[in-house]
């Protein structure tokens, strides 16, 4: 079609009013194919904007005024967790047969950066719920196993993935937890390391193997709940996200009912393999938030704070930086949201996630970063709640995969792509 539309302007070069026709025609069938618009990226549905808008407004006037007392005292304030479920935020895929809103996977990720701007914290909290959680019994629960869990994680009860160990981060699948049939019932033994929502939760989605002499093939997902034993062994004291429960778990012979193995046993390695794909996404969107709250608190100081007969923000040296910050901002949401609309569509997004995620997370840490410069001492200390984005802002470079780990997978991509 490109080609045609070229030739076209080639051979009417000497008429201007062909010309013009020429090119309209060309920018007429590159933006449609077969009646369908293609829209920028920053293009939402009219109820992915109102979900938006709702999901700010939760985050400003409900989970704003707890943050920094979330944060001092490390703890998640339980009304919090209560008014997620009661905004519908808790799932958000979920069908409404299951008591979830219906929406989209885009509508998860605007939710996630949304809370984000406010408190990372919370924002993590409403992501592995739903990007990681909801997702795995979504996508490989049986109907009955469908039927019996995704009421709860919509409504009361918040769920937890723990596949991290001692001995197991990036290497995910070298865990030793292991798992030995009893019966109609399963025994769990070993640990996690690093889960998030662990403290609160009170559903725990496990990985163990029930066969080590098969490798990563014996992994299998199994799911529990609290009161089977789970043993909260030791909450993590962190340097950002404080709010955000980071436990590590002990299970001695928890005992499990057989039918509550998700997606067949030896299936735990697949199911984490393309669920952290997904949670990629909304570590990203996470981060992407982080950024944005950062900056919007940060800049408009710039232009309050006067020194040498002018507001700060108007030298160019800040100017620039400020300009740069945008570019990586706007950089980074464009990747995140390319992303979560080619997961959305059905396509490849493996490598865009890496990427997103990847990208994101170094946005972060920069911006809120220069958000403290900006604002000078006011800036540094606690009472603004700048520092607490850039406290916050370093562990999208660790958690659901590394930095590293995604630069590895983006140029394992490249090599493929290359190196036919």
């Amino acid at each position: 079609m490109f080609r045609a539309a070229s030739r076209s302007m080639r051979a009417t070069k000497h008429s201007p009013t062909r010309l013009v026709e020429s090119a309209r025609m060309f920018s007429v069938s590159a933006t449609r194919t077969e009646g369908l618009r293609l829209n920028s990226l920053d293009t939402f549905t009219e109820e992915e904007n109102m979900f938006r808008d709702s999901v700010k407004r939760f985050a400003v006037d409900v989970v704003g005024p707890k943050v920094r007392e979330m944060d001092e005292k490390e703890s998640m304030d339980p009304t919090i967790i209560k008014g997620l479920f009661e905004q519908g935020l808790m799932g958000i895929e979920t069908s409404v047969e299951h008591g979830g809103a219906e929406a989209s996977f885009v509508s998860a990720i605007i939710a996630i950066e949304e809370l984000a701007k406010i408190d990372p914290s919370v924002s993590v909290m409403c992501d592995v719920h739903n990007t990681l959680v909801n997702t795995i019994l979504r996508t490989y629960g049986t109907k009955e196993q469908q039927d019996k869990w995704l009421p709860l994680l919509s409504e009361s009860k918040l769920g937890s993935f723990c596949l991290s160990e001692p001995v197991s981060g990036s290497d995910a699948f070298a865990l030793q937890t292991r798992a030995k049939k009893d019966g109609d019932y399963w025994l769990i033994n070993g640990s996690k390391m690093w889960i998030t929502n662990s403290h609160e939760a009170e559903i725990f989605l496990i990985f163990a193997n029930v066969d080590p002499s098969k490798g990563y093939k014996g992994i299998t997902c199994f799911v529990a709940t609290k009161d089977m034993g789970v043993q909260i062994a030791k909450k993590e004291e962190k340097l950002g996200i404080r709010a955000s429960s980071t436990c590590t778990l002990n299970f001695d012979d928890l005992r499990i009912p057989a039918e509550n193995v998700i997606g067949g046993e030896g299936k735990g390695y697949k199911l984490a393999i393309e669920i952290l794909n997904e949670g990629r996404i909304g570590i990203a969107a996470q981060m992407l938030g982080l950024a944005q709250g950062a900056f919007d608190k940060a800049v408009p100081y710039t232009y309050q704070r006067s020194q040498f007969g002018q507001p700060i923000g108007t030298f160019q040296g800040m100017q620039f930086q400020i300009a740069k910050a945008a570019v990586e901002l706007e950089t980074a949401r464009l990747l995140t949201y390319n992303a979560a609309r080619r997961k959305e569509e059905g396509r490849s997004f493996t490598k865009e996630a890496a990427m997103a995620k990847y990208w994101a997370s170094q946005v972060a840490q920069h911006v809120s970063g220069s958000a403290i410069e900006w604002c000078g001492g006011v800036g540094f200390t606690r009472e603004t709640g700048i520092e607490k984005f850039w406290r916050d802002s370093k562990i999208g470079a660790i958690y659901e995969g590394t930095s590293n780990i995604q630069l590895q997978t983006i140029a394992k991509f490249i090599q493929q792509e290359y190196s036919r």
